[in-house]
């Protein structure tokens, strides 16, 4: 028997389709932990709802990141910033970016996103507040972007050598690039601090519909040592309501 699986939803993905006071309370219904990328205003209603905010953003700009060193200054300033809000409101995670590659090699974009980080990580350790870099694919989705494979994110990680800078695995975004999920994860799980699911191809519901199979997947992240949140960020092609539900069934593990 493992971990029980702590799941949260990505706002963006379904607060677009019901009022907030109706979505935090279906989701509080059926079991979720909490809410992620939620506009700010509404934290007070997520809060007061029963529920955490489990991510916000560290940075500005998916595409222009850590990987390049005349950001480093305001990246540091902006996540620091965010650490202190994060502390205020019990955020458990800060995503952060590589930024796309713009031509630089991968040996400097790693080192470069490495150092970044390393200019924030005692702060993230101090407030107790994890920073996850996010793993997304460039074949898709986020063209150039550069931290479009698990050893890329992996070896940022091993360099920065903090318990509180770790990956954002993204199902979805890793199927498409790698595949080999099960293995990837099982062989990198102490670099992982948090999970994305989606259904592929299409960033739709996690069913029978997609190739990935979810149950698996989960019973690898449940028998590990994992105990941070897997976070539903699909787009539901029906009922949301009963998307939510059935994604948190295929992922109650």
């Amino acid at each position: 028997m493992g971990n029980p699986i702590k799941q949260s939803i990505a706002w963006w993905c379904f607060g677009r389709h019901l009022p907030a006071p109706e979505l935090i309370a279906e989701l509080k219904n059926i079991g979720y932990a909490g809410v992620e990328m939620c506009p700010q205003e509404l934290w007070p209603q997520v809060i007061d709802g029963g529920l955490k905010i489990i991510t916000e953003g560290g940075h500005a700009s998916l595409g222009d990141g850590l990987n390049k060193l005349s950001n480093h200054d305001r990246i540091e300033k902006e996540i620091v910033a965010k650490l202190e809000l994060a502390q205020k409101w019990g955020i458990h995670a800060l995503i952060v970016f590589s930024g796309n590659r713009n031509g630089l090699p991968d040996d400097r974009g790693i080192e470069n996103t490495a150092l970044g980080l390393q200019r924030v990580s005692k702060a993230a350790e101090q407030a107790g507040v994890k920073l996850v870099l996010e793993l997304l694919n460039s074949k898709v989705d986020h063209a150039d972007y550069q931290c479009d494979h698990t050893y890329w994110g992996v070896e940022v990680c091993k360099r920065v050598n903090s318990s509180h800078v770790k990956l954002l695995y993204d199902i979805y975004h890793m199927q498409i690039m790698e595949g080999d999920v099960i293995r990837t994860i099982k062989a990198n799980m102490d670099y992982i601090g948090h999970f994305h699911t989606a259904g592929n191809p299409g960033r739709n519901e996690i069913d029978d519909s997609q190739e990935l199979y979810y149950p698996p997947i989960m019973k690898a992240i449940s028998e590990s040592t994992f105990n941070g949140y897997v976070g539903q960020e699909f787009s539901p092609l029906r009922d949301p309501k009963t998307s939510l539900e059935q994604a948190y069934k295929i992922c109650n593990i």
